[in-house]
């Protein structure tokens, strides 16, 4: 028996593909009696664990001097949207050692990303013939060869 049989994961379509040292802003739904509201949570992502179950990403933000971290799942409705502020340059898969650093010290250096973003196929367009007309050059003038000077035997 396959437990991927047994759990059938739907994805969040409003999470983007996310990597290790992205800054992500992720906005949850938030529930308060009869109340929703939206509340906002930014930071590094240190963590993504991916599984039949659907997986989840944990994100690490400094508050007030205090480490935070949050972990959302991939599948879950309460997570509205992800936005990916900036990609993280970052040689390893987990970032725990972030936990350790502050300040500076806890920055990571900006990776320039385009192919991320979701890229549609350009199909190419059919060259469309047209009647080839024989092209007239001009013609260049020729030039007449110079007559060259004979000499003529010196007669003694």
């Amino acid at each position: 028996m396959n437990i991927a049989s047994l759990t059938e994961s739907k994805p969040n379509p409003n999470i983007p593909t996310l990597a290790p040292g992205d800054t992500v802003k992720v906005s949850v739904r938030v529930v308060e009696g009869d109340k929703e509201r939206l509340q906002v949570f930014q930071g590094v992502v240190i963590k993504i664990r991916r599984s039949v179950d659907g997986g989840s990403f944990t994100v690490r933000r400094v508050s007030r001097g205090i480490g935070v971290e949050r972990t959302f799942l991939f599948q879950s409705p309460m997570v509205d949207k992800v936005e990916v502020v900036q990609h993280g340059k970052v040689r390893r898969a987990k970032l725990y050692y972030l936990r350790q650093r502050s300040g500076k010290m806890a920055r990571l250096k900006e990776r320039r990303v385009d192919k991320l973003e979701p890229v549609e196929p350009v199909e190419p367009e059919e060259p469309q013939e047209e009647p080839e007309e024989p092209q007239e050059e001009p013609e260049e003038p020729q030039e007449e060869p110079k007559a060259e000077a004979k000499e003529e035997p010196e007669e003694s």
